[in-house]
């Protein structure tokens, strides 16, 4: 679907617009900061009559000056209005305070990106992620780094990835065995909640994740807990290393928010490995998120702003692409679309994949 067709603010509205850009990062750190310290809470708590200054004061313990700025600046955010001198929250207050979606957003973008995204015009310039250096010092890419970030910051890092895929693992599961699936390669199984996802809702499948070793090591530990340690099992494997193969003998191959990691080169890259591994009767399934593919706008928005993270922090040269872009680099591997269905989840899209005709021919 195509939001961006039209031009549609007037001149006054650009200009508003603009302003409120420039003054972004200000809006950001307000927001948070009435949040974080209380002063939404302490005002939502007071219903619809509000609290006057000195009443917000008493309540969050902070300073008459502190609590003055930030209300007055939520007054202009949007977040708060006034009403004969007292602060009432309003409906973006609300989801400021209470949105689990805006709770994780605004946590991934302070802990992981606001620093780094300083040196975005760098990281634009040079090809390479020159903010990662604010979280992960010495470190190519986010993901060599996960297992060793400070705690808050991989706290969200995780955050952000599970909330969008978690949703939609339920939706996809009855997709996936549909047809017969006695074994499923996972790669880039991150903490191994699809593995464990898989063997809870079939109980003789066996699955092998695939990733690197830090990420595995953590895996291992969940599936464990969850006792299918027996079911699921693991390959250590650096997916940019081209001489290193995936394994083979599986039904299902299975990339879930893997490929928007890398660029459209490594992409035709890691799908030529999955292709080598493939059979004629091999299913590969792809769940990412498109940002032509969304309903709504703003879910469009959200995805075409955190390209700039993968940009300026995890690897300067991935993306969340168009789907145009997938699809091309899924012809470039050897392989076909089979079947597409959108508004998985929040916002994604589970792309089925198979051989192509004449190669799936050669291979049987």
């Amino acid at each position: 679907m195509n939001h961006f067709d039209q031009d549609r603010h007037s001149a006054l509205q650009a200009k508003q617009e603009a302003q409120r850009i420039a003054f972004g990062p200000f809006v950001f750190q307000a927001s948070k900061a009435l949040r974080d310290l209380g002063v939404l809470r302490a005002i939502e708590a007071a219903g619809d009559d509000g609290l006057a200054l000195e009443e917000i004061v008493e309540r969050v313990g902070l300073s008459t000056y502190a609590v003055r700025v930030l209300a007055e600046a939520g007054l202009g955010i949007g977040s708060l209005v006034l009403k004969q001198d007292r602060f009432v929250l309003s409906k973006l207050g609300w989801y400021l305070l209470n949105d689990p979606m805006t709770q994780v957003n605004m946590d991934f973008t302070h802990d992981v990106n606001y620093k780094g995204l300083f040196h975005l015009q760098e990281s634009l310039v040079e090809g390479r992620p020159a903010g990662l250096k604010e979280i992960a010092p010495g470190s190519r890419t986010v993901y060599e780094a996960l297992a060793t970030l400070p705690g808050h910051i991989r706290e969200s890092w995780f955050r952000f990835d599970h909330y969008y895929s978690d949703n939609s693992f339920q939706s996809v599961l009855p997709l996936i065995f549909s047809e017969p699936v006695a074994s499923i390669l996972d790669v880039g199984a991150n903490t191994g909640k699809w593995a464990i996802a898989c063997a809870n809702h079939a109980p003789d499948v066996r699955v092998t994740m695939c990733d690197l070793p830090g990420q595995l090591a953590q895996a291992r530990v969940h599936v464990d807990a969850r006792g299918f340690g027996d079911r699921v099992a693991e390959h250590p494997i650096d997916i940019l290393r081209p001489e290193l193969p995936l394994p083979g003998g599986h039904d299902v191959i299975w990339m879930s928010q893997f490929l928007d990691c890398f660029s459209e080169d490594e992409i035709v890259m890691v799908l030529e490995k999955a292709a080598r591994v493939m059979t004629p009767r091999t299913r590969l399934y792809i769940m990412e998120t498109y940002w032509d593919r969304q309903r709504f706008e703003n879910a469009a928005f959200c995805l075409q702003q955190t390209s700039l993270y993968f940009t300026c922090i995890a690897n300067g040269n991935s993306q969340m692409y168009h789907s145009s872009v997938l699809h091309r680099c899924i012809e470039r591997a050897g392989l076909a679309v089979a079947e597409e269905v959108d508004g998985v989840g929040i916002s994604h899209t589970v792309t089925k994949v198979v051989k192509r005709q004449q190669d799936a021919a050669c291979a049987a």
